[in-house]
């Protein structure tokens, strides 16, 4: 999944790529992919500065937030990259980040990783809490039986031990 840089040989270069679910598997993830990842872009060169410029279709498989049941998710989404070489990146100590350069990766000797860059726009199109639907309706959070499938007897009514002898005075 390497883009060789040094074979660009004009200032503009197609990518319409497509790859298989099982070169992103891994388990730390959180996110499986369950179709082939479709890749359509035109890389730009201007000197060392590469920008990559296109679109990203794929489906992902996730795990529902509050139920637990594993869902789909299509994912279509734009990108628009910039990519300068990893020299210009080195330096020692700490410096400040100007707001155009939050949208620049580095890379080096003369390859950008696609793989690299497709995980980075998948992590970034998921959704903060997913859900697999908008009114799931969870566990029940004694048995565990979830309330999308079946109901279940369980008295989700909570007492604060410490005011028992307040109730017994009450009740005297």
């Amino acid at each position: 999944m390497l883009l060789d840089l040094s074979h660009l040989r004009s200032g503009i270069e197609h990518i319409d790529r497509q790859y298989e679910p099982s070169l992103f598997s891994t388990a730390q993830d959180g996110f499986r992919v369950v179709a082939p990842v479709a890749v359509v872009a035109d890389v730009r060169k201007d000197a060392q500065k590469f920008r990559l410029v296109g679109k990203l279709k794929a489906t992902v498989e996730l795990e529902c937030s509050r139920c637990l049941d594993a869902f789909r998710v299509p994912i279509d989404l734009s990108f628009d990259l910039v990519f300068l070489p990893a020299t210009e990146n080195s330096g020692d100590g700490e410096r400040e980040v100007a707001d155009d350069d939050l949208g620049v990766s580095f890379y080096k000797d003369s390859v950008i990783d696609l793989g690299d860059v497709m995980r980075e726009q998948l992590y970034l199109a998921l959704p903060m809490k997913p859900l697999c639907r908008d009114d799931c309706r969870g566990l029940c959070p004694i048995c565990g039986a979830n309330w999308n499938r079946e109901s279940c007897e369980c008295q989700s009514t909570w007492e604060d031990p410490r005011m028992a002898a307040l109730k017994d005075l009450r009740r005297q």
